[in-house]
């Protein structure tokens, strides 16, 4: 396979056989390599120790990134009555119910997250098929089914992002962009780690976090030593 320039001059800048400390594979991907000229999304991707076939085996949840996703998150509220209201105050960028059903069937999907009550999922679920393939479904597990739909709307809007393994059981979650400082998007890494650790099934036998890299956009993959997660109190 022919790579690219830019792929071969990034690959230069790291041992692709090595195991990286989390801070020195940011470091690697956002102070040694170059890039394309856009800001980059920074990205943790894990390979875990699960059968994904088996529904007891599922990782999927939710977590709100301390230092934010650098992105500007539009939050769409499937609701009426009070939660209606309280969606609104809270900054929800469109609130309604038949109107934006019917929207979302018409092929309108220009939204980031998609927040529902409980009472409003019967006539959700059959938008599955278009939501589902997006990851904009809503969910009781990621927090986007709910009656507090305000507390839902806030953390939306300040960094909360989804992770969910894959049929290969992998998992890939953004974590920053590429102008942010190494620290936050360190921490905002940590968080995420935290939270796929806690997401481990209890009927999961053997090594769990099998391998995690961390890249960009437009980069390869870094490869991170999972043994200083695993050490963690």
């Amino acid at each position: 396979m022919r790579r690219s320039k830019l792929y071969r001059e990034q690959t230069s800048k790291y041992d692709c056989h090595k195991l990286y400390s989390l801070k020195d594979a940011i470091r690697i991907v956002k102070e040694e390599m170059p890039h394309s000229k856009f800001d980059e999304t920074i990205e943790i991707a894990f390979k875990l120790g699960i059968d994904p076939k088996k529904s007891d085996q599922n990782v999927r949840g939710a977590v709100t990134l301390p230092k934010g996703t650098g992105k500007e998150i539009k939050v769409v509220v499937i609701a009426s009555g009070q939660a209606a209201e309280d969606a609104k105050e809270a900054g929800a960028d469109m609130v309604g119910f038949e109107d934006i059903i019917e929207k979302i069937k018409g092929g309108w999907l220009d939204f980031d997250s998609l927040i529902s009550t409980p009472d409003a999922m019967p006539k959700v679920r059959p938008l599955g098929r278009t939501l589902g393939p997006r990851g904009l479904m809503p969910n009781p597990k990621t927090g986007t089914v709910t009656n507090n739909v305000s507390a839902a709307v806030t953390e939306a809007k300040a960094g909360k992002v989804e992770y969910r393994a894959d049929r290969g059981a992998c998992a890939h979650v953004p974590v920053g962009k590429l102008s942010f400082s190494l620290e936050d998007i360190q921490e905002n890494c940590n968080s995420v780690i935290k939270a796929i650790l806690a997401a481990r099934p209890s009927t999961t036998k053997g090594t769990y976090l099998i391998s995690c890299s961390i890249c960009s956009t437009m980069s390869p993959g870094i490869k991170v030593n999972t043994k200083e997660f695993t050490r963690r109190p």
